[in-house]
């Protein structure tokens, strides 16, 4: 095959979605998917991979949809872009002329000035199947493992190492706590008290100064002074764009690093679209670079890219990032959307915050029943939504799908307050103190001129 109507480079979550949605939106269009693995991972799943699954294997992406889809996959290096004659040249120097590009080439974890990152058994968040059965490995042969970072995957990879027998887990944290960048205090300190109640030692508001050993990890010298044995170390503080194609093609970059975009996922060449990690994103109130790699976002700009490679046939816009997360810990499940309260401050918005707590079934009493708690952000002269929070359960993951949709929609607290909402004793709160209806309410009399 020489030539496409559109190529989609990466076959992550958004270079899956951005093909089928392309697919089914231009069905007479020439769809091919170009990535340089035989096999991807599922991004989520990966701190999953050492225990609750066992086996690397089963995180793997399935590539069900693309076959269902008619969408060929190439497996093969992409070595450049030649935008005149448009064109990709991959590493064995062939190359294949497209109409429509997109870039969906992921992230790769960030590298801090750290010595000793190059010693045996220091690993990375790596995409990459076969590397991650060498860590998984690795894990299992070790008794005292070091996560570098509290961020959402730190967390994760710390909860998932701390049910595995015989493991001694340490994590490290610059910040004063734990997920501080997704969530407010009250609602990271309880993070960290799951963490802590399953036997995770936890080092915050620390760096990491060097690591030593003899070829291999030994220890791990912290910025107080303080000495961690360890025969494994896990870096986790983050990722960086993976921009490298786009540079060098000349296109241009955002200021936080990743390939500039509009609000309909184009770059600075009209023919050449970007989605997912590797493309710069803008918070949804300031339009201020914000740092969010999720999934989640990726498969939304997918949707919207795809089904505007040819023109704007559906005015599906990126309005901005809310940066939607959830995770569970131990015990309890938390979830976080748009602006925290901190943040709100930080940027200048007065607001009202308002805090729901009840359980999630009713009666209280009820088998399974557990507290859920909300915390709602809203304008204080507008009554906007701007941001919650979620503590409790597993279906706390699906109450901050419903803040998400709420922030998208720009409800306001009297909105919120007068939803029209299903309950069930069995499934849901009672519909006199549903969570984030009762702290709407309880928001009201301090919103406007109320």
């Amino acid at each position: 095959m020489e030539k496409a109507d559109a190529i989609i480079i990466g076959g992550g979550p958004a270079g899956v979605i951005t093909a089928v949605t392309a697919k089914r939106t231009y069905p007479d269009k020439n769809i091919v998917l170009v990535r340089n693995v035989e096999k991807g991972v599922i991004p989520c799943g990966i701190p999953y991979v050492f225990r609750r699954l066992d086996s690397v294997d089963k995180d793997i992406l399935p590539d069900t949809s693309l076959e269902a889809s008619k969408v060929p996959i190439i497996i093969k290096n992409v070595m450049g872009i030649d935008r005149k004659s448009k064109k990709i040249v991959f590493e064995d120097k062939s190359s294949m002329d497209y109409d429509r590009l997109v870039l969906a080439m992921g992230s790769a974890p960030v590298t801090p000035p750290i010595p000793g990152l190059d010693l045996d058994n220091v690993f990375f968040i790596h995409k990459d199947l076969n590397y991650l059965k060498k860590m998984r490995e690795a894990v299992y042969n070790s008794k005292k493992v070091v996560i570098i970072g509290g961020g959402f995957i730190g967390v994760e990879f710390a909860d998932e190492f701390s049910d595995i027998e015989g493991l001694d887990v340490s994590l490290v944290e610059l910040m004063p706590h734990c997920l501080m960048a997704a969530f407010d205090q009250e609602f990271a300190l309880a993070a960290e008290q799951e963490l802590i109640d399953q036997g995770v030692k936890l080092h915050t508001g620390v760096r990491v100064e060097r690591i030593e050993g003899d070829n291999k990890v030994e220890k791990v010298v912290l910025s107080n002074g303080q000495i961690l044995d360890a025969d494994l170390v896990v870096v986790a503080i983050g990722a960086r764009p993976n921009t490298d194609l786009a540079v060098k093609a000349g296109l241009s970059l955002g200021r936080g690093g990743g390939i500039w975009v509009d609000e309909y996922l184009r770059t600075s060449d009209p023919s050449i679209f970007a989605v997912g990690d590797c493309a710069e994103k803008r918070d949804f109130f300031t339009r201020r670079h914000t740092p969010v790699m999720l999934a989640s976002t990726a498969v939304a700009e997918a949707r919207i890219a795809g089904a505007n490679l040819w023109g704007l046939k559906l005015i599906r816009e990126n309005r901005g990032t809310i940066a939607t997360f959830s995770t569970h810990v131990g015990n309890i499940a938390l979830g976080a959307a748009g602006l925290t309260e901190e943040v709100a401050k930080r940027e200048g918005f007065e607001i009202v915050t308002s805090v729901a707590e009840s359980p999630n079934r009713h009666p209280g009493a009820l088998p399974g029943a557990v507290k859920t708690k909300v915390k709602l952000i809203f304008s204080k002269h507008s009554g906007i939504i701007l941001g919650g929070q979620v503590l409790g359960g597993e279906d706390a993951g699906e109450i901050i799908n419903i803040i998400a949709l709420a922030i998208q929609a720009g409800f306001t607290a009297t909105q919120l307050d007068t939803l029209q909402i299903a309950t069930h004793p069995l499934l849901t709160a009672a519909p006199t103190v549903y969570q984030f209806v009762t702290a709407a309410g309880k928001a009201l009399p301090r919103i406007g001129g109320m």
